[in-house]
């Protein structure tokens, strides 16, 4: 709960924390920014408006004593995410704030975390609302993407490649962290909090996947989860190859092999991306990893049929459970 340190209007409260947000960028493509009862944005020429809006609560979606810098940063980068997942340039976002009341040690903290993040993507804030209540945030992202070459989820085809950029099941060992179930040094700590607090939203490599990959998703709910929703969505299967995760070193080192795949499949809040690749496309994609100095790892196949399956290295069918993962508070 936020104390009441300061008697500030809401035009106040916008002015002092929020104007300027500006992504460190001249976007071309925003017309009109804070100040009127709406913004506009300008698309280019042969682009698609890409839209995806988050809620995040205290509480469900984040601890309630969440570093407020850090908080930030998170809150945009799951935001961005679902740019980045549809292969979208960000352009601008808006943010609905509701606290309890207002503390300026905490609005001080948030609005820093929150420039540092726009900085890093790019994308300037355009508008928004304050109001009292429970603290949460909703995020609204806008971006662009050449017409008729998005990312979705319904197109993955049999015999593609499955693949995962980075790490998997770093925040679910965090969040495991956070509540006191798992025991760690202070440099496994430090490394398992960033990874839960400040996930890098894979935006550039999102782009750079139009017209290699066939379908993509963020990985929020967990890699059964959201690669189920890519099955389902293209009347298709997929077979994961459990051996073939890419672990962090970090996790490696914490648990023993069935928790750490326990984390990587049903863990989520990793916002890493998860697609699929026809084979001819391979070694463009091969290309890709070099360039963006990224992991990009080749973790199964889209066969035909429905649902997903996980395999040992044997291909032995493994018993996982595809529920997924429910976020912070995930015993709702």
């Amino acid at each position: 709960m936020m104390s009441n340190t300061g008697q500030l209007t809401e035009f106040d409260l916008i002015a002092r924390y929020f104007s300027g947000i500006d992504g460190g960028v001249q976007s071309s493509s925003v017309a009109l920014s804070v100040g009127d009862d709406c913004a506009l944005l300008s698309l280019p020429a042969d682009q698609q408006l890409a839209l995806s809006i988050d809620t995040l609560a205290s509480g469900r979606h984040f601890p309630e004593d969440a570093n407020p810098y850090q908080l930030a940063q998170r809150a945009l980068a799951v935001s961005v995410s679902d740019l980045a997942a549809m292969g979208a340039k960000p352009m601008a976002f808006t943010l609905a704030l509701t606290m309890p009341s207002v503390d300026t040690n905490w609005l001080d903290g948030f609005s820093r975390g929150l420039r540092f993040a726009a900085e890093q993507y790019k994308i300037p804030l355009i508008g928004g609302d304050t109001t009292q209540g429970p603290l949460t945030l909703t995020l609204q992202v806008h971006g662009s993407v050449p017409a008729g070459s998005v990312l979705k989820r319904s197109t993955a085809q049999p015999g593609d490649v499955i693949c995962v950029t980075g790490t998997v099941g770093d925040a679910a060992a965090a969040l495991a962290v956070i509540e006191d179930r798992l025991a760690v040094d202070g440099q496994q700590r430090e490394y398992l909090l960033q990874r839960f607090y400040t996930p890098a939203a894979r935006v550039d490599i999102g782009q750079a996947l139009l017209g290699i990959a066939n379908a993509a998703i963020d990985i929020s709910d967990g890699l059964l989860a959201d690669l189920g929703h890519i099955a389902k969505a293209s009347n298709v299967a997929a077979v994961i190859n459990a051996d073939q995760l890419p672990l962090s070193a970090v996790i490696s080192q914490l648990v023993e092999k069935p928790q750490a795949l326990t984390y990587a499949l049903t863990g989520g809040d990793d916002y890493e991306l998860c697609f699929t690749v026809p084979q001819e496309n391979l070694a463009q994609l091969k290309a890709l990893d070099q360039q963006f100095s990224l992991r990009i790892t080749e973790v199964g196949t889209i066969v035909p049929g429905s649902g997903v399956q996980c395999v040992d290295g044997e291909g032995n069918p493994m018993a996982i459970d595809l529920a997924g993962y429910q976020h912070f508070n995930h015993s709702e």
